[in-house]
């Protein structure tokens, strides 16, 4: 319980029953309602602490516990914060933004599911090609991944309404997937200033490498007079 990982996993919990204990009153302004006021301040900050459902509850903190820890211990803690909190704020921030300019639909985020998602499937590509198992089952990171990224693609599906409706009801769970599949890919902070760093490197490079001239292997006949 000393890991960074397993804190988060008992901050969703313990905010989740905040929640529940406080859902008729003051509760409901920590989710993420993105066309209220505290859609832009506060709540991208606390929407992936809550869970609404048992089994949200329950498999959201073994997932963030389970998997968080096993990156935490590949990446260290700071860079599994970044994916963890960083991605699913930002999440919460362009699910708001993205709300200005969709069909209108009055609904309260809660983004555990967010954060165990993005946790689930940065699992799944960090392994890749590699093994690992789903309940007993090997296969291949690439696939554990594509489990995550299916379990979204139900709830869409799965969704009263039209597909349309689907998407809107888990748009922080599908940026979240994108940003997390950037992140593993190399589009965190770091990764973006290696790449630019070795893009100056390469132009630097290429503009010294015009000012070159090829030296000829013919020596002049007076070299014969040099020791």
């Amino acid at each position: 319980m000393e890991s960074t990982a397993a804190k988060l996993a008992i901050a969703m919990v313990a905010g989740s029953v905040l929640y529940l204990l406080t859902r008729g009153g003051g509760g409901g302004l920590l989710l993420l309602s993105p066309r209220s006021l505290g859609g832009f301040l506060w709540q991208p900050f606390t929407y992936g602490f809550i869970e609404t459902s048992p089994l949200g509850i329950l498999f959201g903190g073994l997932i963030i516990w389970s998997i968080g820890g096993w990156l935490e211990g590949v990446w260290g803690s700071r860079r599994m914060l970044m994916l963890a909190v960083g991605c699913t704020v930002a999440a919460g921030f362009l699910t708001s933004l993205a709300m200005f300019i969709l069909p209108p639909l009055e609904i309260g985020y809660a983004g555990g599911t967010v954060m165990a998602s993005i946790l689930w499937v940065a699992y799944g590509l960090v392994i890749g090609r590699g093994q690992t198992n789903f309940w007993g089952i090997p296969l291949s990171g690439n696939a554990f991944a594509g489990i995550g990224a299916g379990f979204v693609a139900l709830g869409i599906l799965t969704t009263g309404g039209s597909p349309l409706v689907g998407l809107l009801a888990h748009l922080p769970e599908v940026i979240g997937l994108l940003l997390a599949l950037g992140y593993v890919k190399g589009g965190s902070p770091r990764g973006l200033w290696l790449h630019f760093n070795h893009w100056r490197l390469q132009r630097q490079l290429r503009g010294r490498s015009r000012n070159l001239r090829v030296v000829s292997s013919e020596r002049p006949s007076n070299d014969r007079f040099l020791n």
